[in-house]
């Protein structure tokens, strides 16, 4: 009796191919491309969400929208940007110094200006080192006011700290920090059009 040889069946399932056909593979340099601009708007992304962080704590303090400042208590009404967080801190090396600084003229106005300066620098992809400078300078204030590694206040109840050295504020700074050296204005940004000005290219701090 002949016996006939049938072809093999596959009978398990098979995913569909994602090469289209007839297409040739991506060449090294596309992906490396395609990578850097991936990159590339996922910092932008990532500046222009911190720099409206920065924005809107400047707006708010200074309108209270009843937030973080409640209405009627903003700066233009009078109210300190620095009162109640300076005068509230209760733990840290510095303690006795801030209640100091709270409410003073001179320490409410560098604070606003530096929240809108960062803001709108990370904003409009410009000056990115200053506002790293400043930005970091910013938050390590508040990290020492806030001390995340003492356990107790100064009055002994607990602190409720999480962390005793990584909290929001070091995020912050690392990202401010991350942007200046990705020079992430150039996308989404004027960061282009700045570098190019004469004084900014003579003065490359400024970029």
């Amino acid at each position: 009796m002949a016996t006939h040889d049938h072809p093999t069946r596959h009978l398990g399932f098979r995913f569909p191919s994602l090469r289209r056909t007839g297409t040739a593979p991506a060449s090294d340099a596309e992906t490396t491309a395609a990578a850097t601009a991936t990159r590339a708007y996922a910092f932008a992304g990532l500046r222009v969400l911190t720099g409206f962080v920065f924005l809107w704590a400047f707006l708010d303090k200074t309108f209270g929208f009843g937030y973080a400042t409640p209405s009627g208590k903003g700066w233009i009404d009078g109210g300190s940007p620095t009162m109640g967080f300076l005068s509230g801190v209760s733990v840290g090396p510095m303690e006795s110094t801030f209640h100091d600084w709270a409410g003073a003229t001179w320490a409410n106005w560098l604070f606003m200006l530096g929240l809108l300066a960062i803001g709108l620098a990370l904003i409009a992809g410009i000056g990115l080192r200053l506002a790293a400078v400043a930005g970091t300078l910013m938050m390590a204030l508040m990290w020492i006011a806030e001390w995340p590694p003492a356990k107790h206040l100064s009055d002994g109840s607990a602190s409720m700290s999480t962390n005793p050295f990584a909290d929001y504020h070091l995020v912050y700074a690392v990202v401010l920090i991350a942007l200046a050296a990705a020079g992430a204005g150039a996308t989404w940004g004027l960061g282009k059009a700045w570098a190019r000005l004469p004084f900014v290219s003579r003065n490359r701090w400024l970029l």
